[in-house]
């Protein structure tokens, strides 16, 4: 038989359902009636040939003897079924307007179906929300702790001697993530959220009865900043397990939990420590973070199977050295989104770390502080939303580097000429807090952009155990520039948080111009 002439007969679909056709003829019915219409010549398939028992001997010397010319059969028709396959794969990368996203996918669309929905999937989601509340809602109240024991407890520490509690929150909390993120690949979600919460909590218990720099940097630093660590990275993780198409949105809906944590705790910390001092006020928020926490530990679960491994329990556990990704570092394109997601994480948390101080020093009440970091965190809400969804639309890193650029022109245009006046204060932090909300869920959806889901996990928190670095360099830093914390000092700090948004852009955007190659139109 000739490859025209299963051309001829057969379409495409029809011809990759033969090459799956594994009956054996020594177990076909018995009835006498077999149907050739998938395997040999082109005149069997036209004709029903009747055979009966006695036949059986001579179909079976006969089946020998076509063996051969049904091996190359079949070999013109798996060449058929890859063609089938390729035209197919195109077919599902062009979207309704008939734009090909087959480099817009990368890595993201690999072999795996996603259920894009269902109960289970929402479930996931809202314990992802619930669990990242008090994670990144610890991230985004630092502010009002930073202010409220720098003018009491360390009111005679210089804020250059403070930051490094803070630094080291951000620095532990950013590299416990490779630790979990790999555990989280590997095992599951719901160990890593366990120990998390209790060391998460049980770090703020510790900080309420914190008097010095170094109880501070043990209890809220290091305890409290490994156990919110050890949480984010399956928490974040989960959500891409059940959605691909409308994966953005749904990190957006995840990580709007920060966003209502940090609308939240601020006020409440705020009438905590008038009503009932700071001691009881962190011991309060531990417990409320606890209760977050527990809906986390219930519901966000993971979907695709572990990766297996043969090795012993200390051969696991040894690995963990390794964990680092370098593999990751041989892909320009990944190299280059890491650094962005660096300079765009020193901008956010630096900023957000000292604004809540920024704001008492342009003369504002302490209530008046505590609400504009409140606001921060209202403007994030349609920030995650809105910008969660268009990039799902015209494409993550598109909006990505056009949200970087507008945090940084917001600093430069708003803050540093107009910061004295209060009403530009309130402007600041809706707007602000708009553009810099949407960062944090974008963050890990170009890191999956250029990742496939199964490796999500591990990469994730291999570009976060390099953001760690940035991070706990640049609240010092920051604590520098301020230094007196006269407003002018303020003002260059703001400039040099600016320009670290803008960097962040630029990188993004060379690793946009990697992928796809330059054009503002183009979707990725």
């Amino acid at each position: 038989m000739t490859q025209n002439d299963i051309t001829s007969t057969q379409s495409p679909l029809e011809t990759s359902k033969t090459v799956f056709d594994t009956r054996n003829d020594y177990f076909e019915p018995m009835d006498g009636s077999i149907d050739r219409s998938n395997v040999g010549s082109s005149n069997d398939r036209n004709n029903s040939i009747i055979v009966g028992n006695d036949d059986l001997i001579s179909r079976i010397q006969s089946r020998k003897s076509r063996k051969h010319s049904d091996t190359n059969e079949q070999d013109i028709e798996l060449q058929s079924v890859s063609s089938n396959e390729t035209v197919r794969n195109q077919a599902q990368t062009t979207d309704d307007d008939g734009y090909n996203d087959s480099k817009e996918a990368m890595f993201a669309n690999d072999d795996i179906d996603y259920p894009e929905g269902g109960l289970k999937a929402y479930l996931v989601v809202f314990g992802a929300f619930m669990g990242l509340t008090p994670c990144f809602g610890i991230l985004n109240t630092t502010g009002a702790i930073e202010t409220y024991i720098s003018e009491n407890q360390l009111k005679d520490i210089p804020s250059s001697t403070t930051s490094w509690i803070f630094s080291v929150f951000v620095f532990v909390n950013f590299t416990s993530c490779i630790f979990s993120g790999t555990y989280f690949d590997r095992n599951g979600a719901r160990i890593p959220l366990i120990v998390g919460t209790l060391l998460c909590c049980g770090g703020l218990f510790a900080s309420a009865n914190c008097k010095t720099v170094w109880q501070f940097i043990l209890a809220f630093g290091v305890l409290c900043g490994f156990g919110n660590g050890i949480t984010l990275s399956p928490l974040v993780s989960v959500v891409p397990h059940y959605f691909n198409k409308r994966r953005g949105f749904f990190i957006s809906i995840a990580t709007t939990g920060g966003s209502v944590g940090g609308i939240i705790f601020p006020i409440m910390l705020r009438k905590l420590f008038d009503s009932v001092g700071f001691a009881w006020g962190m011991r309060v928020y531990g417990f409320v973070c606890l209760g977050c926490h527990a809906f986390g530990i219930a519901f966000a679960r993971e979907r695709l199977p572990h990766q297996k491994s043969d090795r012993t329990k200390l051969q696991n556990v040894l690995s963990y050295a390794s964990a680092f990704d370098f593999r990751a570092f041989k892909e320009w394109r990944y190299i280059f989104v890491v650094l962005g997601c660096t300079f765009a994480e020193i901008s956010v948390t630096t900023t957000n770390t000292y604004f809540t101080s920024y704001a008492r020093s342009q003369g504002t009440s302490l209530s008046t502080a505590y609400l504009l970091t409140t606001l921060v965190n209202v403007g994030g809400i349609p920030g995650r939303w809105i910008t969660g969804f268009y990039s799902d639309k015209i494409g993550r890193f598109n909006v990505m580097i056009s949200t970087l650029i507008f945090t940084c022109a917001v600093q430069l245009i708003i803050l540093i000429p107009f910061g004295h006046h209060e009403g530009a204060l309130y402007a600041f932090s809706i707007i602000w807090g708009f553009s810099t909300g949407s960062i944090f869920p974008l963050l890990s959806v170009c890191c999956g952009q250029v990742s496939r889901t199964e490796d999500f996990g591990k990469r994730y928190s291999t570009m976060y155990f390099i953001v760690a670095f940035g991070t706990m360099a640049s609240v010092p830093i920051g604590g520098a520039i301020i230094g007196d914390r006269s407003v002018t000092s303020f003002n260059y700090f703001m400039l040099f948080t600016a320009l670290c948004a803008l960097a962040g852009a630029s990188f993004y955007a060379i690793g946009k111009f990697i992928c796809v190659g330059f054009g503002l139109r183009k979707k990725f």
